[in-house]
């Protein structure tokens, strides 16, 4: 008889402490508003989560719930406390007007087994955003050219470059242009409201090349006035010390 009560009070034991050493999925925020979008923007987003629970978080697929969107989890195992990005990438191309989209996590979260994550946004038309009482937008650069002095040949050097709409409408930066293959720059952002300020990232890649260099990047936007603005870089290679 002894026995028979010893086995079932294991039991009840085992079940409870199998209840509470559980995963458990967790988000601080799981709604993200975008705002206004440019159609034919892409815009990305950051979610945080969370293994909250007592037990390995294990992430079994992440979907969303339409093919413009694309989902990403920078880990797929999560230790109990342990944290990861959840990536989003929305492509508002041929979409017009207010969008909210769903991203499902799976999981072995026993409670809640798929997490909804939401965004949602206004995707408006390129042509609309110069208003109808004739405000537009203003492109203004902190700096128009940038030197990078002297460089040792095959280093990768870089610059941030702020910028600010300083006009009244939204600014829409089309696209970015570098004269050449060695350099790449990165927006931080395509959409500026009226007031809104930026940057752009630009890396000069002096591998194989030697001497005084003069590169440009331009800038391609939907201001009235000064449509196209370009960004001078100039740069003294020296050979590699051997």
């Amino acid at each position: 008889m002894k026995r028979i009560v010893t086995f079932f009070v294991f039991a009840i034991v085992s079940v409870s402490i199998s209840q509470t050493a559980a995963p458990k999925l967790f988000v601080k925020a799981d709604n993200h508003d975008f705002g206004t979008i440019a159609e034919g923007e892409i815009v990305t987003h950051n979610f945080e989560i969370q293994n909250a629970g007592k037990a390995e978080l294990k992430i079994i697929q992440v979907h969303a719930s339409c093919g413009c969107t694309a989902a990403a989890p920078e880990k797929m195992n999560l230790k109990p406390g342990e944290k990861t990005i959840v990536k989003i990438e929305f492509n508002s191309e041929n979409r017009l007007g207010p969008q909210e989209k769903y991203v499902y996590i799976s999981s072995n979260d026993p409670v809640n087994p798929q997490f909804k994550l939401t965004f949602t946004g206004v995707i408006v038309d390129k042509s609309t955003l110069v208003t109808k009482e004739g405000k537009s937008p203003k492109l203004k650069l902190n700096l128009t050219q940038h030197d990078f002095g002297t460089v040792e040949e095959g280093k990768v050097v870089e610059t941030k470059i702020s910028f600010k709409n300083e006009g009244k409408a939204p600014l829409i930066i089309n696209d970015v242009k570098s004269s050449c293959g060695c350099t790449a720059a990165l927006l931080s952002s395509k959409l500026l409201q009226p007031g809104e300020s930026g940057n752009i990232k630009i890396e000069l890649d002096t591998a194989n090349r030697e001497g005084k260099l003069t590169r440009t990047v331009t800038l391609y936007t939907n201001d009235p006035k000064e449509p196209n603005q370009t960004i001078t870089l100039f740069v003294n290679i020296e050979k590699r010390k051997s």
